[in-house]
């Protein structure tokens, strides 16, 4: 066929399928598209791209031009903000002209030599598609487990690399969500399977270096929940997280003991949700336990956990939702969200202190970012709102001073957040409900019927 000639819209053949779900009957002609491997799935598609091609090739400039346009606003020469954890400053970085992170390490100080983890640039080069996941350094910093995925549909393979010799174990790990959890003994890795049709993680393996056989500790049986699993900031406990729209369950297990048995903290109950942070010799928990539509904050001991045993620390308040909280050697912060607005509240373990960090912008979004160390006064969150760009920013809990660790620049034109103003304002429904709306706008723009912003 001539490229000139017009194409006709494919259309996908018909192939009745009957599905029954729960009871109800629905039949499906077009089931049949889900076969990946199917040699006429892959020649329908490829006839609908032709197709596409065709009917869109008079913007071909026009796309070339956004793609410029929309490039030249995002800076590509970037460097995340490092952050510290276990003795390490950790980077990511992308360099002009590449497509992908490099990640490396610096050793206590950040004007210490730079240890380079992985160029993906250089790993990428073999595939169509590349990701890199779930970096996790084990306790002794010696190793790194991380996954990658070259199919694109987020099917990880788990790697272990020896940092020491820099060279990658043969350990491999096939079909997984990317992300693990070592254990303290430094030789033991906790990770998810996913299952191979849905590809709903369900399945956690626990895989000891250099053996081949791994062995399952806990299977998910209901299709409805995902589960996780990672390691608590104090690094005492293994977590496993299952999961659903409305209902939690957590089951723990020392990570000094990773041949032991994970025992559930409390059992599900259909729409009971939880989440649990570890301090101390206690569980913290967010809960919305007792109709607590707003979530609580509950404590329990780390060694009887279930729900009878759960005590009140912050009660449910009509007005405020607890979101998360963060855990410090001296500080716990609770994020909260009153009136739409997200609140950041620091308090001292021993109540001698407990206030809000100040914002000076009428609307904004923010919230805590990477805070791995425990034992720091210092928090660091993000913060962006309609006049200043996404801020990484760095508040110390003690002298309550802040800095700005990073400010996204804003390419592609004369942006001065200082020549802007915002607002909220508030309007009133038929019902008496009081409806937020943000308003942005030059300062030296007077508002009127006349001039409407």
């Amino acid at each position: 066929m001539n490229k000139t000639d017009k194409l006709e819209a494919p259309v996908a053949k018909k192939i009745l399928k009957e599905l029954v779900i729960h009871g109800d009957t629905r039949l499906d002609p077009y089931y049949w598209l889900n076969e990946r491997d199917n040699p006429e799935v892959i020649a329908y598609l490829n006839a609908e791209n032709a197709y596409y091609e065709q009917q869109t090739a008079h913007y071909e400039d026009f796309k070339e031009a956004l793609f410029i346009e929309m490039k030249s606003r995002i800076k590509e020469d970037d460097q995340s903000v490092p952050y510290k954890y276990n003795g390490y400053w950790y980077i990511t970085k992308y360099v002009k002209g590449k497509d992908y992170p490099i990640y490396s390490r610096k050793k206590e100080s950040l004007d210490n030599p730079e240890e380079l983890l992985f160029d993906c640039n250089e790993m990428a080069k073999a595939h169509s598609y590349f990701r890199l996941v779930g970096l996790t350094i084990s306790p002794d910093n010696k190793r790194v487990a991380y996954g990658i995925d070259t199919s694109g549909r987020r099917n990880y393979t788990i790697y272990i690399k020896d940092l020491e010799t820099n060279t990658v174990l043969e350990d491999s790990i096939e079909n997984t969500t990317g992300s693990s959890a070592w254990a303290n003994d430094n030789n033991t890795l906790f990770y998810v399977k996913k299952h191979e049709t849905t590809l709903r993680p369900y399945q956690i393996y626990r895989h000891t270096i250099g053996k081949k056989e791994d062995v399952l500790v806990y299977e998910e049986q209901d299709n409805t929940f995902g589960i996780a699993v990672y390691k608590s900031k104090s690094k005492k406990f293994l977590i496993i997280a299952c999961y659903s729209t409305t209902t939690n369950e957590y089951h723990i297990l020392n990570a000094n003991e990773p041949q032991g048995v994970f025992k559930v903290f409390q059992e599900r109950i259909k729409g009971l949700e939880y989440s649990i942070s570890h301090y101390n010799d206690h569980f913290y928990i967010v809960t919305n336990k007792d109709d607590a539509t707003n979530f609580k904050l509950m404590k329990t001991k780390d060694d009887c956990c279930t729900i009878d045993h759960w005590e009140e620390v912050l009660p449910h308040r009509a007005d405020t939702l607890i979101e998360h909280i963060d855990i410090f050697k001296d500080f716990l912060v609770v994020s909260e969200r009153t009136n739409g607005l997200n609140q950041l509240r620091v308090m001292r373990w021993d109540n001698s202190t407990d206030y809000y960090l100040p914002f000076n912008d009428e609307t904004y979004t923010a919230f805590t970012g990477t805070n791995v160390e425990f034992d720091t006064h210092l928090l660091r969150f993000g913060y962006n709102s309609l006049t200043t760009p996404s801020s990484v920013i760095e508040f110390n809990m003690q002298t309550k001073t802040q800095r700005i660790l990073k400010e996204q620049e804003v390419l592609g034109g004369k942006f001065d957040k200082n020549n802007y103003m915002s607002e909220r304002l508030w309007a009133v429904a038929e019902d008496g409900t009081k409806i937020p709306m943000s308003l942005v706008h030059r300062k030296d723009v007077k508002k009127s019927k006349q001039n409407p912003v």
